[in-house]
């Protein structure tokens, strides 16, 4: 069958998810998701894993843009209000993830050093794609919303830091060489502020230009060349695609009074990448990882949901946050995708000896929470008052009828 017919039938197949996911009270990731399931080597097989590599181009410029439009919410004048407090939620959650996962394999199931620290890592991060579409399905805003696009912005970047720290520090320990101290410390200072300096010099070029044109569809062009030159730089220059875009989106959303209706032509561009990343993310999870994951990553899932909550809860608590921020961040922020998946390309390069059982782990991690992950989500911003853009403090809020 045709690559370009395949693609057509993904398309129509996460519309269609997403319409009965619709119906059912759930958000449309969901059911593009599983849409992509239905259709994908574990079950039809109308693609098969050939026809997904094909088809990556379309997930790195999904999830470029989706980085691009998390820059958006770090306005200067936002972040100084909200403050540490950010920053405190960010670190605990993240952390309370990497911990829990680290304590429970290195010391409940006995793994080594280099196989703990590293799937420890690549349980820091949440997936923002997932997040964002259903904040923007529910037009959702107020407090837990406002906090948590920041965190999970911020997650992205502790999360790449957490590896690019931990992979070195896997090798070391199993390595008969000794590895230079400094090459451990500087290739992952170079890869974060490499990505971040040449995401700031990409965002000044694009809002300096973007002030000055009339044109909706030339502006919308030239957006979208900048996300896609970001990708190409960031391949040919070994630095980070996903922050190199936040930074850009960042330094847009602060140097351009309207910076806004940018990123609102991108985003109608990009709407139908946004259906296909997720419907071929969902055609990638293999069911058959469930039966071979075992008890071990049965663990994994419940010690990086459970770490997450608990650091999210603990923090928000301790900085005085809004209560529905206290009850419900956690909750937000247990999607794991897209982020996990490269890192386990670079596992598969780097430690070939731990890849297969990392990579299943993670992909079981991704099935759960790829797919259950948009529903707590929904669940949260519900719970919290949040959906239509309502802000008001959850205790003056009427509880919702249905709560999914």
């Amino acid at each position: 069958m045709d690559t370009l017919l395949k693609l057509g039938i993904l398309l129509i197949a996460g519309l269609v998810g997403g319409r009965i996911a619709r119906a059912l009270k759930l958000p449309n990731v969901s059911g593009y998701l599983i849409a992509g399931v239905l259709v994908g080597p574990s079950l039809i097989g109308v693609v098969n894993l050939t026809d997904l590599s094909d088809f990556t181009v379309i997930s790195e410029i999904a999830l470029a843009v989706i980085a691009f439009s998390i820059g958006s919410e770090f306005i200067l004048g936002d972040l100084k209000k909200l403050g540490k407090r950010i920053i405190i939620i960010t670190l605990a959650q993240a952390s309370g993830a990497v911990l829990l996962v680290f304590s429970l394999m290195f010391f409940v199931f006995r793994q080594d050093f280099a196989f703990s620290i590293v799937i420890a890592s690549m349980s820091a991060a949440t997936a923002p794609a997932a997040t964002m579409l259903v904040v923007r399905q529910f037009n959702a805003d107020g407090p837990l919303v406002r906090t948590m696009l920041p965190v999970v912005a911020l997650d992205d970047i502790y999360g790449i830091m957490a590896f690019g720290i931990a992979l070195p520090l896997a090798k070391l320990s199993i390595s008969t060489e000794t590895l230079p101290i400094w090459t451990m410390i500087l290739d992952p200072v170079v890869e974060i502020g490499g990505s971040l300096l040449a995401g700031a010099l990409l965002g000044f070029i694009l809002s300096f230009f973007t002030k000055r044109m009339k044109n909706r569809d030339e502006m919308k062009i030239f957006s979208i060349a900048a996300v896609v030159v970001a990708i190409g730089l960031s391949k040919m220059l070994g630095l980070s695609s996903l922050l190199m875009c936040i930074m850009m989106g960042t330094m847009l959303a602060n140097l351009n009074r309207h910076a806004n209706r940018v990123f609102a032509l991108v985003d109608e561009f990009i709407t139908p990448f946004y259906v296909l990343f997720f419907t071929v993310a969902g055609a990638g999870l293999e069911l058959g990882v469930v039966l071979d994951v075992g008890i071990m990553g049965i663990c994994y899932v419940f010690a990086r949901g459970f770490g997450k909550w608990l650091g999210a809860f603990i923090s928000a608590r301790a900085t005085k946050a809004e209560r529905a921020v206290q009850k419900y961040l956690g909750l937000t922020l247990l999607p794991q995708g897209g982020i996990s998946i490269g890192l386990s390309i670079i596992v598969r390069q780097e430690l070939p000896v731990y890849a297969l059982a990392i990579t299943t782990i993670i992909m079981f991690s991704i099935l759960i929470y790829e797919t259950s992950g948009p529903i707590f989500a929904k669940i949260a911003i519900s719970k919290a008052g949040e959906i239509n853009g309502m802000a008001l403090p959850v205790e003056a809020k009427p509880q919702p009828a249905e709560a999914v």
